[in-house]
């Protein structure tokens, strides 16, 4: 791998960091403000709805004028975001500044986009393999870990930490990534124009739109299990927040050596789409077996399982529609994928909110088997549609 691509890496590590020290707080912190259940719900969704239409034309502008320059802009809102997030003194301002991040917050997209400028098409599984390991695998690991000292001070400080971190790879950024676009798209009427319209023509690209699709599904169902999953752990198995962050350092653990490890092996043995359905398979069995016994240990093995195979689902749709794509439209592509996943995002959480009846602890189950059923029917669609997006089988008809 080249050196643009671990300086990449290093950006997109320090970015997950700076993300997943607030993922333990952010629902305790929307409470502390004095926020309910489904209105903490609203406070997740804010976020991913805001990032829905601001990381397509993210991806578009780093097609036109670069990767770097959208990358400095995006993480710049990260940094002023999560500050005023940190020294919130009432709900609305946290509203705001949880609005603020997702309006900017198109970096995993441009870095994403990075990867496929400097990494040859043979090698992206691999280098998507790397990349989600260091990122989302070891910075679930250092997040939360950071995450609980901060909390030593304060829930706010949590935020604080986040904002600098973020400033670490905007430093990063500044001084050492170099730009990689290679072939400038062509010049839009108007930049700004990828609203709800261009979304659905993203929806026929061949090779991508059918896994904009899979992928928002995928998120749809995932959010909604992740927004039950704290609350749940918490309330219907009485563990606590060591507890849930000891969880979150073994989830982060077992994927980043699935990511490294695992996924270089896989892809030797068996195809993508092999290993995408495997992944989706898994995690649908996992979601569905997690609620039933409610013991810790049952809990903790399920959930285990769910982690090293989780790992597989993301990486193997980013190498796919990168793949899928062609080079001028690499930001573009990964821009409304992740415009899809984001919005998948937004509705997530407030299912689970009308579902959840924070008076009956033990509907906070009920998220966890509604996932399971509908990841189980995302797989049976991405079954019956895998014709339209196998790298090599695509027609651009």
């Amino acid at each position: 791998m080249s050196r643009n691509f671990w300086i990449t890496v290093l950006i997109a590590f320090a970015n997950s960091i700076s993300f997943t020290i607030l993922i333990p707080v952010i629902y305790l912190y929307g409470k502390q403000l004095g926020l309910t259940d489904f209105q903490t719900s609203l406070l997740f969704s804010i976020y991913s709805g805001a990032q829905f239409f601001a990381t397509p034309v993210i991806g578009k502008l780093s097609d036109r004028f670069g990767r770097k320059p959208l990358l400095i802009i995006s993480l710049t809102g990260t940094v002023i975001a999560n500050f005023v997030a940190g020294t919130a003194s009432s709900a609305s301002i946290l509203f705001f500044a949880r609005f603020l991040d997702g309006i900017t917050g198109g970096n995993v997209s441009v870095s994403q986009a990075v990867v496929s400028d400097v990494v040859p098409p043979q090698e992206r599984a691999k280098a998507f393999g790397i990349y989600s390991a260091l990122t989302f695998g070891l910075g679930f690991i250092l997040g939360p870990a950071t995450s609980l000292l901060a909390q030593q001070v304060s829930l706010g400080a949590s935020f604080l930490v986040s904002s600098a971190i973020a400033l670490i790879a905007l430093l990063v950024t500044l001084f050492f990534l170099p730009e990689t676009v290679q072939t400038r798209a062509a010049r839009a009427q108007n930049i700004f124009d990828l609203g709800l319209g261009n979304l659905v023509k993203g929806l026929r690209l061949p090779g991508i739109g059918i896994l904009l699709i899979i992928n928002f599904l995928i998120g749809t169902t995932f959010t909604i299990f992740t927004f039950a999953f704290q609350p749940y752990f918490i309330q219907v198995l009485g563990q606590n927040s060591q507890s849930l962050t000891l969880l979150f350092v073994t989830f982060g653990s077992l994927t980043m050596i699935m990511q490294t490890r695992g996924i270089a092996w896989l892809t030797q043995k068996f195809s993508l789409v092999s290993i995408l359905f495997l992944g989706i398979c898994v995690r649908s069995l996992s979601f569905m077996l997690m609620p039933l016994i409610p013991n810790i240990i049952y809990f903790v093995a399920v959930s285990i399982l769910f982690s090293l195979f989780n790992s597989l689902v993301q990486p193997m749709i980013t190498t796919l529609i990168s793949l899928n794509a062609k080079p001028e439209i690499q930001g573009t592509a990964l821009g409304l994928n992740a415009s899809y996943l984001n919005v998948s995002n937004a509705f997530g959480p407030v299912i689970a909110g009308m579902i959840i009846n924070q008076s009956n602890p033990i509907t906070y189950g009920y998220p966890l088997y509604l996932a399971g059923v509908l990841t189980f029917a995302v797989l049976l669609f991405a079954i019956a549609t895998r014709h339209r997006y196998i790298p090599g089988q695509v027609s651009d008809s």
